[in-house]
């Protein structure tokens, strides 16, 4: 089966670079949806598509009852352009695979592939899940995760299991990572709109400084983790963006500013909410200003099933290798997959793309970002092995 794998590699670096030269926005994934879709029609799957907008589901029946076993990708770009240059670079102006979904959905093609081949050997159901908008749906728009579920994703077969996973820049290429209990941080996206009194630069004190408020409110909103919160927890509150002001000579009568924070627990979340709350009511009423606050929860933290985890960790082993499977620690990005966790017990794992020779060590989300493509094999072996080898435990247990 592996050799198989080994065999099917070039195929799945044709498919990753086509969809890696081809990128889709949330909720625009229309070429990559036809990729897949027509993919897995051609292995003999039940194939659903128009899901949540874009998303694509497929059922793969072993010859033998068993489980329902979940393996979910996505299939999403980002609005980055691509600086590398590769044979292989984005054709689609400012829009780049910069997260590695491409990855992501070619392994699931790749494990759909060799499990359709080996269906002989599985029991029970598995159901893929190609998911559009894991990065987040365009403004007014529902999208991700979140409407999958809502459109019944989870039923019809409910799974039993989830897996998934995602490129970890970390790791080096042929490693995997895995996380027991909490595995990626809850995150929040805020916004606020510091509202004073536009007036001449050169008469400062007879207007209200939108520009002075929010570097206060700055400085301030620093201290609520350095300061307010137990050293113990996991959050981070950080700043990503601030605009204001029209003219050198004119006091800014409007200043917006927006941000994210993650956190572990919910309760955190919340906590950090109120303090948020109270240092603007303080920064502002101060100066004489106004304020509007926006704190939105995009993504639950992501919780793999403690049990589930180390009962594949052998599982894992003969896939990749003892050598290469990895305890890693908890980490501060967030991954909508973590709406399915919070419904389905779960594995999401790690997957190791760096290669140093070949300078591909840049952050996801970067300009620079790429992986050693020999990740396909190892993701796949993962996932079949995770798929045969619960499948396996349930009919023995």
């Amino acid at each position: 089966m592996f050799h198989d794998i080994d065999l099917l590699l070039p195929r799945l670096i044709e498919i990753r670079r086509d969809i890696h030269q081809h990128p889709e926005l949330s909720n625009r994934e229309v070429r990559t949806a036809g990729l897949v879709a027509d993919f897995l029609k051609k292995l003999d799957l039940d194939v659903q598509t128009g899901v949540a907008h874009h998303g694509v589901v497929a059922l793969l029946h072993g010859e033998q009852p068993g489980p329902v076993i979940g393996i979910r990708a996505d299939m999403d770009a980002l609005p980055i352009c691509e600086a590398r240059e590769v044979p292989y670079k984005s054709k689609t102006e400012g829009v780049m695979h910069a997260c590695g979904h491409d990855v992501h959905t070619t392994i699931g093609l790749g494990t759909a592939a060799i499990l359709a081949k080996y269906r002989n050997r599985l029991a029970g159901t598995v159901k893929f899940i190609f998911q559009p908008a894991e990065e987040g749906p365009p403004p007014g728009e529902k999208g991700g995760a979140p409407l999958m579920i809502e459109e019944g994703v989870l039923e019809n077969p409910k799974p039993d299991v989830m897996f998934g996973l995602h490129v970890y820049p970390p790791l080096e290429v042929g490693k995997v990572g895995y996380t027991p209990g909490p595995s990626m941080a809850g995150a929040v996206e805020f916004r606020i709109k510091f509202l004073g009194t536009k007036v001449h630069g050169a008469y400062p004190h007879k207007g209200v400084d939108a520009i002075v408020v929010a570097s206060q409110a700055v400085i301030q909103l620093q201290t609520i983790v350095s300061r307010r919160i137990d050293a113990q927890e996991a959050v981070v509150l950080s700043i990503g963006s601030i605009h204001g002001g029209n003219r050198f000579n004119i006091v800014a009568d409007e200043v917006i500013l927006s941000g994210t924070v993650r956190a572990m627990r919910p309760a955190t979340i919340d906590t950090v909410e109120a303090l948020m709350r109270q240092v603007l009511e303080g920064v502002t009423s101060g100066f004489g200003a106004r304020y509007e606050f926006q704190y939105e929860r995009l993504v639950p933290a992501l919780i793999n099933d403690p049990e589930l985890t180390l009962g594949m960790v052998p599982v894992l082993q003969e896939a990749v290798g003892k050598e290469n499977l990895f305890p890693v620690p908890f980490r501060m990005g967030a991954e909508d997959f973590a709406f399915f966790a919070e419904r389905i017990p779960s594995l999401f794992l790690a997957l190791g793309i760096a290669n140093q020779e070949q300078g591909i060590t840049a952050a996801i989300h970067t300009p620079e970002f790429d992986v050693d493509e020999s990740c396909l094999a190892v993701g796949v072996k993962a996932m079949v092995k995770l798929a045969l080898g619960y499948s396996t435990q349930k009919i023995a247990g």
